[in-house]
């Protein structure tokens, strides 16, 4: 049975998640529609490229991937489908995709906008007929024409060494209040301490356990990245930081 997974900054509280499942539902019966999360914060799109990212590759073969957080509706913007990695992808070419480009099979095409289609709700007047289509088998190609060039990169910043000091910095925040960098043990061995602004985390631990109640812990989240938390509690109402957060690991 085909598989379409559903991301986007729709929330729950109104008809627009309802909305392109009946799209999609109506393309294809019997389809299987897993909800990876509405809750992307409206506008993120490096929410959502992250999220994407460490989700998509955990699904069969064959799956599409409706990808919706798109605040340049209606604009500029291309409007694609992709396959890539066995997968196929739909949504705006805003840098949601960006982390696919270089992946072997890479083929996108640019989709056409349907005369009848609103301006201002692209996710289920063009995205869902493209996502049922391809999951019902409809080949790329036939989807529209091709996309000229690399799907629009993610400006993503790089950890950098000051000295004895690695700088990173908060690329997501999850519902807890854990903080997520672009560190990975690659920049942060076993003897570095880490450090947000005036307070010291220090070395990376297993799991939360490791410290006491209402401690800072650092360690290496179920997604590869360095993370950092506060046992029972929220590491962004403690220390204040959000995405662009700088992170600080002090190798002497």
């Amino acid at each position: 049975m085909p598989i379409i997974t559903l991301l986007t900054d729709y929330g729950t509280a109104d008809s627009y998640v309802g909305e392109v499942k009946g799209v999609l539902l109506s393309r294809v019966p019997g389809v299987t529609l897993v909800d990876i999360t509405h809750e992307i914060a409206p506008g993120d799109i490096a929410a959502g490229a992250y999220v994407l990212a460490r989700t998509w590759g955990r699904f069969p073969a064959g799956t599409v991937h409706l990808v919706v957080i798109d605040p340049g509706v209606g604009g500029e913007r291309a409007a694609v489908a992709i396959t890539a990695g066995g997968h196929g992808f739909v949504g705006p070419d805003n840098g949601l995709f960006g982390t696919l480009n270089g992946r072997e099979g890479l083929r996108a095409i640019r989709l056409p906008v349907p005369e009848a289609a609103s301006h201002t709700f692209h996710g289920r007047d063009l995205f869902a007929p493209a996502a049922g289509a391809l999951a019902a088998g409809v080949p790329l190609a036939e989807l529209g024409a091709g996309h000229p060039g690399a799907l629009v990169p993610l400006p993503v910043a790089e950890p950098r060494y000051e000295g004895k000091m690695v700088i990173g910095e908060v690329i997501y925040v999850d519902r807890y209040g854990n903080l997520v960098t672009n560190l990975t043990t690659a920049f942060v061995p076993p003897y570095a301490s880490l450090e947000i602004e005036s307070l010291v985390v220090g070395p990376l631990r297993q799991t939360f356990s490791d410290v006491p109640v209402g401690g800072l812990v650092a360690y290496v989240g179920s997604g590869g990245f360095v993370e950092v938390a506060v046992r029972d509690g929220s590491a962004m109402r403690r220390t204040g930081l959000g995405v662009g957060g700088k992170v600080k690991a002090r190798l002497g």
